[in-house]
């Protein structure tokens, strides 16, 4: 199991950007995906997740603001982010949780850094 992200980078407050999560080595389409972030001295936060069929559950401290999707054909998982806020800035990571046996492994990606500075 692979999980790559990208995406991140610089952007004012205010500003968007489209962070990408590539993922590899399972069966992609029968897996649920999530976006997590983890600001320096703080916990890693949940931020959005998707089910198998699409349906989709935001936290409410991004809710309206950022919006999450897949693309089963290309095994990627998206995270839109607008109206960026300081309070955004984070590592993001993609995350997947994978049943091998009777053990439910998590997956995680090696993030992408996400700031918000004018």
């Amino acid at each position: 199991v692979q999980l790559v992200e990208s995406g991140g980078g610089l952007v004012q407050p205010g500003g968007s950007l489209r962070l990408s999560c590539a993922a590899s080595g399972f069966t992609f389409s029968s897996y649920a995906m999530r976006w997590y972030r983890q600001a320096p001295g703080q916990e890693r936060e949940w931020v959005a997740g998707i089910g198998v069929g699409g349906y989709t559950v935001t936290a409410d401290s991004v809710k309206g603001r950022f919006t999450i999707s897949r693309d089963n054909a290309k095994a990627t998982v998206y995270l839109q982010m607008n109206s960026l806020k300081s309070e955004d800035a984070a590592m993001y990571y993609c995350n997947t949780e994978i049943r091998e046996g009777v053990v439910t492994r998590p997956y995680w990606g090696q993030g992408t850094q996400v700031t918000v500075s004018s």
